[in-house]
């Protein structure tokens, strides 16, 4: 089987469940693991590169207006990988191409390759889309045997910090201007032990103000700024402290946004481990 992936987050699944091989086409994102890198490039943004979180957000608003797209899909490339299955998905057209642009693209250029279409908003339909994924590259039990492990790794974290009294946890999946999380974001941080007091789950991350930020009384912040790794999203958390922004009694904490925490895969469950470690340290 040949595979196309349009979105990061699928690749890592038909990576996790052995069908890596399978996969020829991928995004510019697809980072993870570090040989999807070696596939063939056939969708890219159309923002230009350099940009701060707020030059981003102005520019994602201003295409949004005038009703183009974030993401431009390479027909060719896509052609001549002559795909079987094209995975992609229907969450966020801020996040990937929309699932509508993949269609247009395949009738257009003749192919007949199945479409496979995942759209997660809480954390158990993205467990939910591994079986999905799994199943239509053949793989049902390789994907079953990684939600049962994710689902013991989740379970043993339960353990851990039942009955601990749980810290309130702002999560920033922007900085400039802040934005709350939505999605499987606030279930994360109930999962670790934490009291998620900005965000809804199953719901779109929405704007707020500093002043909420400030008001939710926050034991720890979390900056976890949508598309950025580690490092970035530390210099976002450092500027943000230098500016005097975030709470000063609260906990800053940046983390890997982009691989577990903002991209609906198997590595949402380390984000869950590690805010966990922060929030209840293992007894010695």
């Amino acid at each position: 089987m040949r595979v196309v992936s349009l979105i990061p987050s699928a690749t890592e699944i038909l990576f996790a469940v052995g069908a890596g091989a399978d996969v020829v086409g991928v995004t510019f994102e697809c980072d993870h693991p570090p040989e999807a890198r070696a596939r063939t490039i056939v969708s890219n943004t159309t923002l230009p590169q350099g940009l701060s979180p707020r030059e981003i957000d102005d520019a994602v608003a201003a295409v949004v207006a005038r009703g183009e797209d974030l993401y431009r899909l390479d027909a060719g490339a896509l052609a001549a990988l002559d795909a079987d299955l094209v995975v992609t998905q229907d969450l966020c057209a801020v996040c990937a191409l929309d699932v509508s642009t993949v269609d247009d693209a395949l009738r257009h250029l003749g192919c007949t390759a199945q479409v496979v279409t995942v759209d997660p908003h809480t954390l158990e339909e993205v467990l939910a889309s591994i079986g999905t994924i799994g199943a239509a590259v053949g793989r049902a039990e390789e994907a079953e045997r990684l939600v049962h492990d994710l689902r013991a790794r989740l379970h043993a974290g339960a353990q851990h910090v039942a009955g601990r009294p749980r810290p309130r946890v702002v999560v920033l999946e922007w900085t400039d201007p802040p934005y709350a999380p939505g999605h499987w974001v606030p279930e994360l941080v109930t999962l670790a032990g934490g009291d998620p007091v900005l965000g809804e789950v199953g719901a779109r991350s929405h704007r707020v103000t500093w002043d909420e930020v400030h008001a939710a009384g926050a034991d720890v912040v979390v900056v976890a700024p949508c598309g950025y790794d580690r490092e970035g999203a530390q210099v976002q958390a450092d500027a943000l402290v230098a500016q005097g922004l975030l709470p000063p009694e609260a906990v800053v904490h940046a983390v890997d946004a982009d691989g577990e925490w903002a991209r609906p895969g198997p590595r949402l469950v380390d984000g869950v481990e590690e805010l966990a470690r922060l929030l209840h340290p293992v007894d010695r």
